[in-house]
């Protein structure tokens, strides 16, 4: 059987010499970025993965309720880590997204906090100023929020989800199983290194 090449290996390893050390620059300096990021999380107390992609920003934010799987890309400064928040691997999330976690005993006296949590599963896309509010406790495997969904209950696995409040439009047939996700945003720079090695 004849081994299928990604369109990322095809990218990488196809390159001349020249155009892959160029690459590779570009990417060290992002992946020391990234690494900063990773590390502060960490030390924040948050449970993070191998080549997370955040910024310092959200990375400054992270707490012990973070966790957060492999090559994952947090393009959004805007989760709320008042409650537990849980991130699968191979999840990318737009910037501008917004995920609260956290109400208010609205018939309390008090007015105290009421936390929910969320937990959002492997292969997950949540694009662009999608708003996911604290009713939804979970995105399961493979579902897509489109840009400027309202989402306000949980997502079903596979399903592509969009519209205020946010309504099942169809399913997907498949996951984005060959993306290098940290490549979206330059911060491939160990998998670059990997892939290039494996066609030597």
């Amino acid at each position: 059987m004849k081994y299928h090449r990604s369109l990322y290996e095809i990218n990488v390893q196809d390159r001349s010499k020249f155009r892959y050390f160029m690459g590779l620059i570009v990417r060290w300096k992002q992946n020391l970025k990234y690494e900063r990021a990773r590390k502060i999380a960490r030390k924040r107390g948050a449970d993070i993965g191998e080549g997370v992609i955040m910024s310092i920003k959200f990375a400054k934010r992270a707490n012990r309720n973070l966790t957060i799987g492999n090559h994952t890309s947090i393009q959004t400064n805007k989760i709320d880590l008042r409650s537990p928040v849980t991130i699968g691997s191979h999840v990318i999330i737009g910037s501008g997204v917004e995920i609260i976690t956290t109400s208010h005993q609205i018939d309390s006296p008090d007015w105290e906090h009421k936390h929910y949590g969320i937990q959002i599963d492997d292969y997950v896309w949540i694009a662009t100023n999608a708003l996911i509010l604290p009713s939804c406790r979970s995105v399961a495997y493979g579902a897509v929020i489109g840009a400027g969904g309202v989402v306000v209950k949980d997502v079903e696995a596979m399903a592509v989800m969009s519209g205020n409040p946010a309504q099942i439009i169809k399913y997907r047939k498949q996951v984005h199983s060959d993306l290098i996700v940290e490549s979206l945003l330059g911060g491939d720079y160990v998998m670059y290194k990997k892939v290039r090695k494996k066609s030597n």
